[in-house]
């Protein structure tokens, strides 16, 4: 590949060259304008000496054009020889002969051996050039046919990966598609076995559904048993409890009473005491030297009340009171009357004893 283009690098640059070549040419036809003008004018009607340039023109310019045609023709493959040498023979001529009429005329064989040089130029130019154009247009022939087959090679080589690469992938989809089958048939005997497993896991769970459900049902059957047991036993408590308030709301009405009871006792045994004091106590004389009362005062000063309920002690005092008398065996109604607290104040403090105990 690197020589092919160091080839091709090398073509291009005699290509390059050659077009240094129009240099030439442009050269040689100005110079042969100049030298045939004068001798076409010898030949030229009066009044027509302003188209004496253009015979040089015209020869030197088919000159140019037939070497390049068949430098075209000979880059196609294509045969040169017959007209177009002839054309090129008797244009390289006539551009000759033209060049040096004019010095041959004159009988200066010197000047037509100069005018010579540059058709002469111009025609080998133009040969050398055909043949370089031949030269190159073979080797870029030679290197398209090399590319070509490098093209074709590479083609083959191409199709021949092309045809490994797909020999490999139908043994890799055929393997794939084995694969695939071993593993669909691993799955489907893996779907019957979980099918199996769920199903005996259904089965497990029922049957533990089902035990669970008989165990609920049971210990619920024994809460409610329970609940039904509590709820007699709280019915009892709370008959209980009414029987005991309603006694002890008796007793204490019975103790409250007797309290009553025994404080009016006292107070009539105070009153007929104070009664019988006064009866017992003399008369005190009234002094003659005392002064009848004022109006408005009264003559008698009233003796002072007398609290007939016995002194209420201070909480503590009455607990150790409570105390001291459920230790002596007092009544409920005693230690309420030393106390000045209530029967059922004091009911309820013989109780706490009771369950302190």
């Amino acid at each position: 590949m690197t020589v092919q283009l160091n080839t091709q690098a090398q073509v291009d640059q005699a290509e390059k060259v050659l077009r240094l070549s129009w240099v030439i040419v442009f050269g040689v036809i100005l110079f042969s304008v100049f030298t045939v003008t004068p001798l076409v004018e010898r030949s030229t009607p009066e009044g027509w000496e302003w188209s004496a340039p253009i015979l040089p023109l015209v020869v030197d310019v088919a000159v140019v054009i037939s070497i390049r045609v068949d430098a075209i023709v000979a880059r196609l493959g294509g045969s040169t020889t017959g007209w177009p040498l002839a054309l090129r023979v008797l244009t390289g001529g006539a551009s000759v002969a033209l060049n040096v009429g004019n010095s041959v005329l004159d009988g200066d064989w010197v000047g037509a051996l100069v005018h010579t040089a540059a058709p002469a130029v111009l025609i080998v130019v133009a040969e050398a050039s055909l043949k370089w154009r031949r030269e190159i247009a073979a080797a870029s022939t030679r290197i398209e046919a090399e590319r070509r087959e490098r093209e074709e090679a590479r083609r083959r080589e191409l199709r021949e990966r092309e045809d490994r690469a797909r020999a490999d992938r139908e043994r890799e989809q055929e393997a794939r598609r084995e694969e695939r089958e071993r593993q669909e048939a691993a799955d489907r005997e893996r779907r019957r076995e979980e099918q199996a497993e769920r199903e005996r896991e259904r089965e497990h769970a029922a049957r533990l559904a089902r035990e669970e459900r008989e165990h609920e049902a049971k210990l619920e059957a024994e809460r409610q048993d329970r609940a039904d047991a509590r709820h007699r036993e709280e019915q009892a408590r709370q008959a209980r409890e009414r029987q005991a308030e309603a006694d002890r709301q008796a007793r204490e009405r019975r103790e409250q009473e007797a309290a009553r009871k025994a404080k009016e006792d006292a107070q009539k045994a105070e009153r007929d005491r104070k009664a019988a004091d006064a009866r017992r106590a003399p008369l005190t004389p009234v002094s003659p030297a005392v002064s009848t009362p004022r109006p408005g005062v009264s003559a008698t000063v009233s003796a002072p009340a007398h609290d007939d309920a016995p002194a209420k002690l201070s909480e503590a005092d009455a607990r150790q009171a409570v105390i001291d008398g459920v230790s002596a065996g007092r009544s409920q109604r005693e230690i309420a009357a030393l106390t000045g607290w209530s029967t059922g104040w004091v009911a309820k403090r013989v109780m706490e004893l009771g369950e302190a105990a």
